[in-house]
């Protein structure tokens, strides 16, 4: 019979290893509160889309070919952006935490990356929300007219973007130094919102960017935000461009983050 006693190299291993992979409320209320200081993050998440919708929003009903343009069409693209601004913003100030020598920190924790992956995402997320619902406010006192559960349905798929473009932020993030984040974040969102057509209906562009637009990320997300509100086929395209992006973004970033941690 052995009287020998447990293994402490064994214990060590298993304190090692927390719940979830290192995932936390706290570490994740810390993250918010931490973001929601940043003045350019208040900027970007509560004025810019607000002033875009004040500016491009019509009450008028504009026929053309595929969408009938109104306040309502346009508040939807306008919040679809801002979510997607927000997030985007969220997620790529893991740029400035790899300036600080944080990244490299993490080797030291028994944080998991993709524990530490979704608790970025989480935030941007939360971020993308408050745009969102900032957006609908205005949207609301400027008298856009929809029925309660297409106000409910759009917000929501609004709110979608966010969780793309927190993982696009991610790997933004850990593929650029911080002086170079923000200078590519801002053309490479217009681009994606012109071929998605959030500023400018698809059926007015060019026919070359008609057929690009189905590859973007954005594409779907813009397309499954307005269809409570257009309605017709519901296109399954438009959710395994959701689907196949999202999952690029994730793995492109748990992977980059994966190689930062181990850098000397």
């Amino acid at each position: 019979m052995s009287t020998a006693g447990p293994d402490p190299h064994r214990s060590f291993e298993a304190r090692r290893q927390p719940a979830l992979g290192g995932f936390n409320l706290t570490f994740l209320s810390i993250e918010v509160r931490r973001l929601l200081r940043n003045r350019r993050t208040f900027v970007l998440t509560l004025v810019v889309p607000v002033v875009l919708f004040l500016l491009l929003r019509t009450n008028k009903r504009i026929a053309i070919p595929g969408l009938e343009i109104t306040a309502a069409t346009t508040m939807i693209g306008i919040a679809v952006y801002g979510a997607m601004l927000a997030s985007t913003s969220g997620g790529a100030m893991v740029s400035i935490e790899r300036a600080l020598g944080w990244s490299r920190q993490l080797r030291l924790t028994p944080l998991r990356p993709v524990a530490y992956v979704a608790i970025k995402i989480l935030v941007a997320m939360i971020l993308g929300l408050t745009s969102v619902v900032v957006v609908y406010t205005a949207g609301a006192i400027s008298g856009v007219d929809m029925t309660p559960a297409t106000w409910v349905l759009t917000g929501l798929l609004a709110w979608m973007a966010s969780f793309v473009f927190a993982a696009f932020g991610l790997f933004i993030g850990y593929l650029l130094p911080s002086e170079n984040v923000m200078q590519v974040i801002g053309p490479v969102l217009g681009i994606f919102s012109l071929f998605s057509g959030l500023f400018v209906p698809l059926s007015l562009l060019p026919s070359v960017m008609q057929d690009i637009a189905p590859y973007m990320p954005t594409y779907g997300v813009a397309a499954i935000a307005r269809f409570p509100l257009v309605g017709g086929a519901f296109d399954l395209a438009w959710l395994l461009s959701v689907i196949v992006w999202t999952a690029a973004f994730i793995i492109a970033a748990t992977l980059l983050f994966r190689r930062d941690t181990r850098r000397t």
